[in-house]
C-alpha cells in the first residue's frame, strides 16, 4: 500500500472485509445519487469534458451521467459487474477489475483525455496507487473529475470516510491527488450541503503539461 505519511494504516479498513468482488457480484440497477444530483453531475461534465475525447469512466455501472448531446471518441467503463458495464449505453469498451486488489490499469500511457470516478472513490484503499495510474494514462494537462455526495455502501467505504464529511472529504481527496502527482486541483461544491435532495461535490486535478512532472 502506498504510504500517507498524513493517515495511519487503519484509515484505509473497512467494516466489511470480504472481497469487494462477492458485494458486487449481484448487478445494482439502480442510481446512487438523485437525479438533480445526475443533471448536476451531467452539466459538470459538459463544461470540463473535451467533445471527441477518449473518456475513462473509473468506478463505473450501468450509467456514466455523461451528457447525451454530446459524442466522444471512445468512452472506456470499469467496474465490478460485468452485467451493469455491458448495460451501459455510453462504453464503447469496458472492463472488470477490483482496483483495491490490482490497481494498474490495462491503458497506455497518455491514452486518456479525462478521467472520471463518481461517487466511488470512498471504496479505495490504496486510492494513491489507483490515482498515479490515472494520471499516468491520463495526457498531460488532462483532468480527473471525482464527484461525491454524503450517501455510500458504509460497510464498504474506508474509515477515514466515515469520519469525514463534506469540505473534510474534498480535503481528503484532494490529499490524494497531491500524493499521486496532480496540480491545479480545485473543489467546487456543486450542490450545497442542507437541500431537500442529495449534495454534490466535485475536486478535479489535472496532469502536468509535462509528462516527467507528472509522474
Amino acid at each position: 500500500m502506498t504510504t500517507l505519511p498524513e493517515l495511519p494504516p487503519a484509515a484505509f479498513a473497512k467494516q466489511d472485509r470480504t472481497p469487494d468482488t462477492l458485494f458486487y457480484a449481484q448487478p445494482r440497477f439502480v442510481t446512487h445519487i438523485d437525479d438533480a444530483a445526475i443533471e448536476a453531475a451531467t452539466d459538470l461534465y459538459r463544461t470540463l469534458l473535451p467533445p471527441g475525447g477518449r473518456i475513462l469512466d473509473l468506478m463505473s455501472s450501468w450509467v456514466s451521467h455523461l451528457p447525451a448531446d454530446v459524442a466522444y471518441a471512445a468512452v472506456i467503463g470499469h467496474g465490478l459487474n460485468l452485467c451493469e458495464l455491458a448495460a451501459n449505453p455510453r462504453l464503447t469498451r469496458h472492463f472488470e477489475q477490483d482496483l483495491n486488489v490490482d490497481p494498474i490499469l490495462p491503458l497506455e500511457t497518455a491514452s486518456i483525455d479525462a478521467t472520471l470516478i463518481c461517487v466511488g472513490v470512498q471504496y479505495l484503499q490504496d486510492p494513491v496507487a489507483v490515482l498515479r495510474e490515472a494520471a499516468r494514462v491520463l495526457a498531460p494537462g488532462a483532468p480527473i473529475i471525482i464527484t461525491f455526495s454524503n450517501r455510500c455502501f458504509p460497510t464498504k467505504a474506508v474509515a477515514i470516510w466515515r469520519a469525514l464529511s463534506g469540505d473534510d472529504q474534498a480535503q481528503l481527496i484532494a490529499l490524494y491527488l497531491r500524493h499521486a502527482g496532480f496540480s491545479d486541483i480545485e473543489a467546487r461544491v456543486v450542490l450545497p450541503d442542507g437541500r431537500s435532495g442529495d449534495p454534490l461535490r466535485a475536486v478535479i486535478g489535472r496532469t502536468s503539461s509535462d509528462r516527467e512532472g507528472a509522474r
